[in-house]
């Protein structure tokens, strides 16, 4: 097991580590401007935004990425692995960068994270950029697709024995994960090791887990009963969704569903031979998409 220095990755970006809502968050930091708040999925952690920190930044942005409650730098704590503390990490992020509100960015569950943000604090949320991440009343779409993002929610319920097999030989099912879930071609070497070695910091891979295992359980509980009423409301902010066209782990047309449920403005945009990473299989394509819709979100007066 390795400490959580290997989630400080040099490069352009400044590492911080910031107090928000009760926890300590790592955000690695670029740019000044209007702020934007990128937030990742699973099984990554900060690095997977590295070019689009760098793309936002020279488009006159100050791009902060962070690593979630549980990954990464950022603190593990037992508890808080349900969507509305997750939504209350980001809302306080926002605060403890010095910002009114940001334009969030979010993959995956980091997608999830945002889209709950919209909803639960909108004051904090500016837009919403959502990639390869339905609005979670469309997620029951994906669980009936029985695709591989379906299979690895399931086969997370089970206790102990999925934290040990993302553990095992050196968490040769993280690089497992990321061929699955991706299009042709990613990711290489160099990105497996990195995202291998995150997952190797003592708890990220429970805490990642307890993550699946609150969205699925809380559908048959009341706080997910109390959430799925509150996320029915429409968000108002303005919405981008990126999404791969070939991303079996989260189907593009359970995910674009999603737009029956924004009332501000809203666009899709796929992404041509990209899976569910298309961050960081088409980086260039959708850096470009992103900083020309931040263009007409980002410093709009409220």
């Amino acid at each position: 097991m390795l400490d959580d220095s290997v989630a400080y990755v040099d490069g352009p970006w400044r590492h911080r580590t910031i107090g928000a809502a009760g926890a300590r968050f790592h955000v690695a930091e670029l740019g000044d401007g209007p702020l934007v708040l990128f937030l990742h999925g699973f099984p990554q952690f900060w690095w997977a935004w590295r070019a689009q920190l760098t793309a936002v930044a020279d488009a006159g942005y100050r791009a902060v990425a962070a690593d979630l409650r549980g990954y990464g730098a950022s603190d593990k704590p037992p508890r808080g692995y349900d969507l509305i503390t997750l939504a209350q990490d980001a809302a306080g992020l926002v605060r403890a960068l010095g910002a009114a509100d940001a334009v969030v960015v979010g993959h995956g569950v980091g997608g999830l994270v945002g889209w709950t943000a919209a909803v639960h604090h909108p004051d904090r949320v500016r837009a919403l950029a959502a990639v390869a991440a339905p609005h979670p009343s469309r997620m029951g779409r994906t669980l009936v697709s029985m695709g591989p993002g379906a299979r690895h929610l399931l086969r997370a319920q089970l206790p102990v024995l999925p934290e040990h097999r993302l553990l095992a030989d050196g968490c040769v099912r993280v690089g497992d994960l990321l061929r699955e879930w991706s299009g042709p071609g990613w990711p290489d070497e160099e990105t497996e090791k990195r995202y291998r070695l995150a997952f190797s910091i003592p708890k990220v891979s429970h805490c990642s887990l307890e993550y699946h295992r609150w969205i699925f359980r809380s559908r048959w509980r009341l706080d997910g009963a109390r959430y799925n009423a509150r996320m029915r409301r429409p968000v108002r902010v303005p919405v981008l969704q990126l999404h791969g066209t070939e991303d079996r782990a989260c189907p593009p047309h359970g995910a674009r569903a999603s737009q029956g449920m924004v009332a501000g403005p809203y666009r899709w945009k796929g992404i041509p031979g990209a899976g569910h990473f298309p961050h960081e299989e088409r980086p260039e394509e959708v850096s470009r998409a992103l900083v020309e819709w931040l263009g007409g979100v980002a410093a709009v007066e409220r």
